[in-house]
């Protein structure tokens, strides 16, 4: 059935919906979210986005979860996958509490995949994207979607995964900034300059625009790399409120216990391509997307030469699940002449579908 804004979802609007289940596809307590693609709707040339850390705000995906019941489904999963109140965190905070990175990580994910699920169940099947992608922690939401990871395993390691950075940032504090008004190349070789004169430790993290870069490291190495790049020419350098040096090389004391829970978690090959953060290169091979988000934790997100891959993938649309429109944002400074849609509730599925409807019209 088509959503309406305001409306609230029944089951039944998708044509795998399992007579008296209570999920979309046969999503399971542990399986693969194995949602139904549309293949002869593949021509739409869509990428699938995820947002990551940052994107998560108090209130995310309650519209969903009194909506639709597949958005039910799925927060409460999460709730008793991981044993705590994760929706009530979402919905009531407090924001302290849920900005807590062990706490964002698993509800920005069950946030995601709560959209993903009721966008699908909507469509009675969603378009076969040409490619999926996320940053940052967003790659583990992708791979969920695109059925590489379990919905229950893809929570259990984003809270693994939280566990350790908040426990390096304690270990070894640090600081991010972002950079305005500077290219990645200009400011790879500051960061590298104010490595070799102070000895600390410092990268860009995130290459998310042609002029938006963040760095992390150590406080002394952001700090000296901050005032290289104002000195060179760029706009503004703004710190960011975080205490976590993520992507950094500050995180590599973590890998070997995130290793270990990659190795004990399958992985499986993706619906379509996945593009990955740290190569942006796109892959299919689950032992590719598994190293994949090892390398991540202190490896740099090529967001920009992601979305780039992307387009020349033949991406010619950007969709956006989850909390937020940081994606979408950037997905419209990266090219204004591709349609972007950032779906977080009732009203921006709906529009998302009778776009969708026009196109095949």
């Amino acid at each position: 059935m088509p959503l309406t804004a305001g409306s609230r979802l029944p089951y039944g609007t998708a044509r795998h919906l399992m007579a008296g289940g209570c999920s979309l596809g046969d999503t399971g307590k542990s399986g693969t979210v194995d949602v139904e693609f549309d293949s002869a709707e593949a021509a739409c040339a869509l990428a699938y986005l995820f947002p990551g850390q940052g994107s998560q705000h108090v209130g995310m995906g309650q519209d969903l979860y009194h909506a639709s019941a597949i958005a039910r489904d799925t927060l409460d999963e999460a709730d008793e996958v991981l044993g705590l109140p994760l929706t009530r965190l979402c919905f009531e905070g407090p924001e302290a509490e849920l900005t807590d990175t062990v706490n964002a990580q698993p509800a920005l994910l069950a946030v995601s995949i709560a959209a993903f699920r009721t966008t699908a169940q909507s469509l009675d099947g969603l378009p076969l994207p040409r490619v999926f992608a996320g940053h940052s922690l967003g790659e583990y939401s992708a791979l969920v979607a695109a059925g590489t990871l379990a919905f229950a395993d893809g929570l259990r390691l984003v809270r693994e995964r939280g566990r350790l950075m908040k426990a390096m940032g304690t270990q070894f504090p640090g600081r991010m900034a972002a950079v305005l008004g500077m290219t990645y190349e200009v400011l790879d070789a500051l960061c590298r300059e104010a490595v070799q004169a102070t000895g600390e430790v410092v990268q860009i993290a995130n290459a998310n625009s042609p002029t938006q870069q963040v760095i992390s490291g150590s406080e002394a190495g952001v700090k000296e790399a901050s005032r290289l790049a104002l000195a060179h020419g760029a706009r503004r350098v703004l710190p960011l409120a975080v205490s976590i040096p993520a992507h950094s090389p500050l995180m590599q004391e973590a890998k070997p216990a995130l290793g270990q829970a990659l190795q004990a978690t399958p992985f499986h090959v993706p619906k379509a391509p996945v593009v990955l953060n740290t190569t942006a290169q796109a892959a299919t091979d689950p032992q590719a997307l598994q190293q994949e988000l090892l390398d991540q934790l202190d490896g740099s997100v090529l967001w920009h030469a992601s979305m780039e891959t992307m387009k020349a993938m033949g991406s010619a649309a950007f969709v956006e699940f989850g909390s937020g429109n940081v994606l979408g944002g950037l997905a419209k400074r990266f090219d204004r002449r591709l349609p972007n849609f950032s779906l977080q509730d009732v009203q921006s599925i709906v529009q998302w579908t009778d776009w969708l409807a026009e196109q095949n019209a």
